[in-house]
């Protein structure tokens, strides 16, 4: 399902001319010498001597009023730096008008990265007979201001900073260690395996969101809590017990969780339904990052400050729909929901 990044870039295995073996060339010439003999001494392809000589070849008026041709390292060069300011490729954009438009309404409506709106755009059949930019092209175009896109509309590009990591001791884990979780679900090879957190609006007297996340497809489910506590987690893992019925325990093959108090009782809880819980080392959320990659889109519908308990249902469901819908580019530009409903299809 992973697919692997392709380089289309080659490395260039040749320099340029310099204005020093330009001059060698001249000296070469003037002592009647060879392309080829030159183009060894030069240790360049006789192609690109012979090239370098018609560019920098002129006409010449003797005293007598005659004409001859003859090479010089200036007007090689000149000429050299004049097609350098011509190269490079056009600027595209008239070609690409309607995927612009396109890519601006998923940006700043849908609240798309670029990437995603250019892989989405390659697998899809409507556009493959259309003009598009690659990833990269389309960052440059908002970096320079041509289009109503901003980077400050990125927002994930806007806050990304450098954070100081330091070691904290001193903390328990709350039962199995994530050193003793299996390497197929490390490796994400098979369905079934999730991450756990809970996360908070205010810092006090609030509500909470329970989320989970598929290892390997990025479903994401959000599950409003009463309070962050044992028994909440307790209540909102039954009512998925209840949502996937006898398909609960295929589903969830394990949980990945944090040392959170509110997952105190997290082990007991699933021990029946023959699931397994690991939890990551004290301080550690990285071992848990797609979970926490996760819980950053959703701040961007919820910032930190939020009073929970004023978020209707309807705009959770809204929020989790669209983390499910969002293209990815590590599953081949399908949607999580896409790849969760071929998974669901496997163990009906």
């Amino acid at each position: 399902m992973t697919v692997p990044a392709q380089h289309t870039t080659t490395v260039r295995s040749f320099k340029h001319l310099a204005l020093q073996e330009r001059g060698m060339i001249c000296a070469l010439l003037k002592e009647k010498r060879s392309i080829r003999y030159i183009a060894n001494q030069l240790q360049r392809n006789p192609g690109t001597i012979s090239r370098e000589v018609k560019r920098g070849t002129t006409t010449q008026l003797r005293s007598n009023l005659t004409t001859y041709a003859a090479y010089f390292p200036e007007t090689g060069q000149a000429v050299y730096a004049q097609h350098r300011k011509a190269s490079g490729s056009l600027c595209k954009m008239h070609l690409v008008e309607s995927f612009l438009q396109f890519a601006e309404t998923k940006i700043l409506r849908d609240n798309w990265s670029p990437d995603a709106v250019v892989g989405f755009c390659r697998i899809q059949s409507e556009w493959q007979n259309k003009e598009l930019v690659c990833t990269k092209t389309l960052y440059n175009y908002i970096d320079q201001c041509l289009l109503k896109t901003r980077n400050f509309d990125l927002l994930l590009k806007v806050r990304r900073k450098t954070k100081r990591q330091f070691l904290r001791k001193n903390k328990r884990i709350l039962g199995q260690s994530i050193e003793l979780r299996p390497a197929e679900v490390e490796a994400r090879q098979e369905f079934g395996h999730w991450e756990i957190d809970t996360m908070l609006g205010k810092r006090s007297n609030d509500q909470a969101l329970l989320t989970l996340t598929e290892r390997r497809t990025r479903q994401e489910l959000i599950i409003p809590l009463v309070r962050k506590d044992s028994p909440s987690v307790q209540k909102g893992l039954e009512e998925l017990k209840e949502r996937f019925g006898l398909q609960f325990q295929h589903i969830f093959r394990s949980i990945t969780a944090d040392n959170g108090s509110e997952f105190s009782d997290l082990s007991a809880l699933v021990e029946p339904w023959n699931s397994s819980v690991y939890f990551a080392h004290p301080y550690s959320s990285w071992e848990r990052g797609t979970n926490e990659r996760h819980n950053g889109l959703i701040r961007r519908f919820i910032p930190k400050g939020t009073a929970l308990g004023e978020v209707a249902p309807a705009t959770i469901r809204r929020i989790q729909d669209w983390c499910n819908q969002l293209p990815r580019k590590i599953l081949g530009y399908k949607t999580p929901q896409q790849c969760f409903d071929e998974e669901l299809l496997k163990i009906a």
